[in-house]
């Protein structure tokens, strides 16, 4: 171990010399995926042999935290910055709303601008478009393909809202790109992201954030969808939804692989660190017509049970010593901007929520902080927090319907974890020429997998049950929410209520905006655009 920690610091100190070489970064972020819809969370049923190579020979984030829906996550992910501090704390964007993540937020590649980072982005933005200087080309991206809604059909790229507003949403700059119609959304941003590496200049650092499609649904008439070619691998699945979603979740794990092997290929890898993160949980059993699994954890995507705040997360990178590893300490989707700025040598701001947990990634031995708001939802009624072991939950959304577990498991004897596949992998064959290889060992990587993987005690009786209720759980004894403390520690539950009151004093109005008629594609070709600055 020690010599691997030298090797480590030696190699970070080579890779900090100079501002053009510190290290590539490549944060991948899924749509939607849920905690189950991993191999290396347990789950045997759609093979992520490229997703779990990253994972068994990086470190593994098992008690990462994310916001419950699409625009609030990244905005913590660009600002560093909780969205109850920013407005964007309660729901998401749509594209007929005029508003966007405020312009006075500094964001992540604004930072990485000012060390020399060529910011390149390929994917989903959802922080803004109602004018043009709140897209990704007027916030620090110097490149930009992919769509500024929610959701796009998979293949035609359009989008419809909750009007049935419905227009074409794919650009290249601010251009619309035309040419990417008929194409399958996962593979244009494949293809893009590694022809972004591959004409890349080495001599300069390179920040890429490939923020998928997948696995979010497309428009309502057709929600889930993925070549035949590719569904039809999943034939021994019986569910026809649950099928198509491990199409879409193939295709989207055949992509870290083509992007890890691509850095592989320029000699990129041993200078970068790869961040691979769901925004939200995962929307299972039929929630926003989607077929995630967050199993066994409580609750789906929109809710503050684990289920729909628990993320799935790893980092890789020869920068970090002490790895493979499953790393316990708390973490949340803000914390992202200060780490990465301390892990490239930089200075952190004061100012932000997230916290600087890069030593914490670097090596177990040190501890993280123990208390995380996870939520602050007024307008619903909704609040979630973490103190240590325990977590508070206040309110109930929708209505308690989706309160429960969703599976599939996945697990045994149904199915067969296959470790040969993660070492054959595309990512697997790529990092084992690095000095951050699998594990010799399969076995380690079983282990591993095992210490990932989150068990719940059958026996115990679900409870917490009402219209209004404040439930209080030992999450780290049991992380399925199932048994209610809230009777056994009123005191605690009185605390943690103050505290979240602490936290309530702080929060801004949110900036949620109704729908403006004017933006209909119908008015702009049928595209979604900037229609503010053209009326």
């Amino acid at each position: 171990m020690f010599t691997r920690w030298w090797c480590a610091l030696l190699l970070f100190s080579s890779v900090l010399a100079t501002n053009q070489t510190r290290p590539h970064i490549i944060f991948i972020l899924a749509d939607d995926l849920g905690w189950n819809d991993v191999g290396f969370h347990g789950s045997d049923q759609v093979p992520t042999p490229n997703i779990d190579a990253l994972a068994y020979s990086g470190v593994i984030l098992n008690n990462y935290y994310v916001l419950p829906v699409c625009s609030p996550s990244r905005s913590a992910l660009m600002t560093g910055r909780h969205p109850i501090h920013t407005g964007m704390q309660h729901s998401v964007i749509f594209a007929n709303e005029p508003w966007g993540l405020p312009l006075e937020e500094k964001l992540l590649p604004e930072y990485l601008q000012e060390l020399s980072y060529v910011n390149r982005m390929v994917g989903k933005w959802h922080l803004g478009h109602f004018r043009a200087n709140y897209t990704p080309l007027h916030r620090g991206f110097e490149s930009h393909y992919g769509y500024w809604g929610g959701h796009q059909d998979y293949y035609d790229h359009t989008a419809q809202d909750s009007l049935r507003y419905w227009g074409y949403d794919m650009r290249r700059g601010m251009e619309v790109h035309w040419e990417s119609y008929g194409y399958y959304t996962t593979d244009l941003f494949s293809r893009e992201a590694v022809r972004t590496i591959m004409h890349h200049d080495k001599a300069r650092s390179l920040f890429l954030y490939l923020a998928h499609l997948a696995t979010h649904s497309a428009n309502p008439y057709r929600p889930l969808q993925a070549p035949a070619e590719t569904v039809n691998k999943f034939s021994y699945i019986a569910d026809k939804q649950r099928r198509t979603f491990a199409g879409m979740l193939s295709k989207l794990d055949q992509c870290v692989g083509d992007v890890v092997a691509a850095l592989g290929e320029r000699g990129m890898l041993n200078n970068s660190i790869i961040i691979f993160s769901t925004d939200n949980g995962g929307p299972a059993a039929g929630f926003n017509l989607n077929a995630a699994s967050n199993w066994p954890l409580r609750g789906v995507k929109d809710t503050l049970w684990e289920g729909g705040v628990r993320g799935v997360g790893l980092v890789w990178s020869p920068l970090i010593p002490e790895a493979p590893r499953v790393a316990n300490h708390l973490m949340h989707i803000q914390d992202w901007l200060p780490s990465l700025l301390h892990a490239v040598n930089a200075s952190v701001p004061s100012h932000l929520d997230g916290h600087d947990v890069w030593t914490n990634i670097l090596s177990e031995s040190s501890s993280s902080y123990d208390q995380l708001l996870l939520n602050i939802d007024n307008e619903r009624g909704i609040a979630a927090l973490r103190k240590g072991d325990f977590k508070l939950v206040k309110g109930r959304t929708w209505d308690g319907q989706w309160d429960g577990w969703y599976g599939p498991s996945g697990r045994k004897p149904a199915y067969r974890y296959n470790v040969t596949l993660v070492y054959d992998s595309p990512a697997g064959r790529a990092i084992a020429k690095t000095s951050s290889p699998l594990p010799s060992n399969p076995d380690d990587v079983l282990r591993l997998r095992a210490a990932a993987s989150v068990s719940c005690d059958s026996d115990i009786k679900p409870t917490c049950a009402g219209p209004s209720p404040v439930c209080l759980f030992n999450v780290r004894r049991d992380p399925c929410e199932l048994d209610n403390l809230s009777d056994k520690y009123p005191l605690l539950v009185v605390a943690l209520q103050e505290l979240l009151d602490q936290y309530n004093a702080t929060v801004v109005k949110p900036l949620n905006k109704t729908a403006d008629p004017r933006s209909n594609p119908k008015y702009w070709n049928y595209t979604w655009t900037n229609w503010m600055d053209k009326i």
